[in-house]
């Protein structure tokens, strides 16, 4: 049985929301098929040349009275024809079936269980075709056999559908792109099919497509894909490790559509009320701050809104984030900064009185910042991010006795060093003084080691003196 989250539609129309493939389909139930023809050549049997051609001329009538014989004739046809305008032409008639009454997908499985066939096989299979009315049609119709019956798809299946979706996402000048993310708001209404999204790395693929421009309808149903995922509380918790906030907070301070911002404000209010560990909800808090969201609202609260809910949420956000502003200390909103990735300048990095306070908090959690560092120096191309991250490691060394040994061992030193020779001079310039730091860090200790020996050999020569 499914467990579907019955949440508001949002207002996508479902024919805006897949245009491309629904002008294809308009086009498509104009024509006819020659089914004497196929059943001449014995391409299909008497019995489905029958229900197909009465279907055609009085749907809801044969239907009502044939049901059994509708869903076995569509599911032999789908399986055993191949010509292109055939298929095209039976997926349409089927999705419309689908689409008049929700009820009839409870029909199809249930008749194709008393058949012994599998209703996901035949569907499945058309996913590999060439042309994109059928492949993004099928996919259309899993959707609706996955969501609107009491049968979940297997997992098996699941696994290689979900796959599906995200490559066709990630697929550049997909046409069909708005479908494909129609078919996956659907899905992850169900909570079963949520974490399997997240099993074939699906979170990483929408943060990844909407950190690039999409125009603004994908990108609201993309966002609507991250909000359901986030009534899930085990979700909710995790789904800053995968940036989403960062990436919200940037569509938010240039978007121009209300509907967008209703549903990242939705994300955001969820991503503080669903998770249940009170700690998470409070590190969301600090993100959204150090992402500058506090600004947002502030400017949202200037203007009306039609839609109470974006008042609403704003009102609620602007709270939360204040209370997490006055309870933040210096160190929770340098560790923000660190795990958001996006280093810049504030005044945190350069007050002596935070290192000497904090510097040995950097090996909590098995190094967990110094890592991140380390990381952001190994792969960031932003000059402003290295040039921090540099300084930051410098000071951590200058400020921890054992630094330079914890750097060494996570390969940090070696990544400094690199550096050097950056094409950005205050990336230079950074690198330079993190290493000075290091080198002066041996020194140091040489010298207290050099002092301690020359104070040993002191105590030890006095005693022989004085038996002398």
């Amino acid at each position: 049985m499914t467990t579907a989250l019955y949440l508001p539609e949002e207002n996508i129309d479902m024919i805006a929301a897949t245009s491309v493939l629904q002008q294809q389909a308009a086009d498509i139930r104009t024509k006819t098929i020659n089914w004497a023809s196929y059943m001449q050549s014995q391409m299909i049997s008497d019995e489905d040349y029958r229900a197909i051609s009465t279907l055609d001329k009085s749907r809801a009538a044969y239907l009502a009275q044939n049901s059994s014989q509708v869903v076995k004739t569509l599911l032999n046809l789908v399986s055993h024809l191949s010509k292109d305008s055939t298929i095209q032409y039976i997926l349409v008639l089927l999705d419309d079936l689908l689409q008049e009454d929700r009820s009839r997908v409870d029909l199809f499985h249930d008749t194709a269980g008393k058949l012994k066939q599998c209703i996901w096989g035949p569907f499945l299979n058309l996913l590999n075709r060439q042309d994109g009315f059928i492949v993004n049609m099928a996919s259309r119709i899993l959707a609706k056999f996955a969501c609107w019956g009491h049968e979940t798809m297997p997992k098996s299946d699941l696994n290689f559908y979900l796959q599906f979706l995200k490559d066709q996402l990630a697929s550049n000048n997909n046409e069909y792109i708005q479908s494909v993310a129609r078919c996956l708001q659907m899905m992850l209404r169900v909570d079963e099919y949520r974490f399997a999204f997240v099993g074939v790395d699906g979170i990483s693929t929408l943060i990844r497509i909407l950190s690039t421009r999409v125009n603004f309808q994908v990108q609201y149903q993309l966002i609507f894909c991250l909000w359901v995922l986030t009534f899930n509380p085990l979700l909710a918790a995790k789904m800053n490790k995968f940036s989403v906030i960062p990436i919200l907070a940037d569509i938010l301070s240039d978007c121009a559509k209300e509907k967008v911002t209703r549903i990242i404000l939705a994300v955001f209010r969820n991503l503080i009320e669903k998770p249940e560990d009170t700690s998470v909800a409070k590190d969301h808090c600090i993100a959204m701050v150090q992402c500058k969201v506090l600004k947002q609202l502030s400017i949202l609260e200037q203007r009306r809104f039609d839609d109470e809910d974006i008042t609403a949420d704003v009102e609620y956000l602007s709270e939360k984030l204040q209370n997490s502003v006055q309870d933040l200390s210096s160190y929770d909103e340098y560790a923000t900064e660190v795990r958001s990735g996006r280093l810049e300048w504030s005044p945190v990095h350069k007050s002596a009185k935070f290192w000497r306070e904090n510097a040995q908090r950097l090996n909590e959690k098995n190094y967990e910042l110094l890592r991140i560092l380390v990381h952001l120096l190994e792969t960031s191309k932003d000059a402003i991010i290295l040039s921090v991250a540099c300084f930051d490691i410098g000071e951590y060394v200058r400020h921890y006795p054992r630094g330079k040994h914890v750097l060494e061992q996570l390969g940090g030193k070696q990544i400094v060093m690199q550096h050097l020779g950056h094409e950005d001079p205050n990336v230079r310039y950074e690198a330079l003084l993190a290493v000075q730091k290091l080198m002066v860090h041996n020194w140091e200790y040489l010298g207290k080691q050099l002092e301690k020996e020359n104070e040993n050999q002191k105590q030890g020569a006095a005693p022989i003196a004085g038996k002398a």
